[in-house]
């Protein structure tokens, strides 16, 4: 069970992390955006690590203070969850 949730979050962070890309590259162009709603809900879901880091790396969501103090909250969450279950669960580990 520990091995799926680390592999949810896992792939919810690559989803998150690849859509502020995305969205950064469709705001240069002036295309078809991801709404912020999905933005959040992917970070809230699991990929909260994926969107803090997508957000820092593509310099997009940085001006808005709920996305800067929002996604920093869900990337220390989601690491200490995953640190957590590292840590309860030796068997993953060895």
């Amino acid at each position: 069970m520990t091995n799926v949730l680390l592999m949810f979050i896992l792939i919810m962070s690559i989803i998150a992390f690849v859509l502020m890309g995305y969205d950064k590259s469709q705001a240069r162009k002036q295309g078809q955006r991801i709404s912020e709603k999905t933005l959040w809900t992917l970070a809230v879901v699991g990929g909260g690590i994926g969107a803090y880091i997508g957000m820092q790396m593509f310099r997009h969501k940085t001006k808005h203070t709920n996305f800067r103090v929002g996604f920093l909250m869900l990337m220390i969450l989601y690491a200490f969850l995953i640190f957590y279950i590292l840590t309860k669960d030796s068997s993953i580990i060895a």
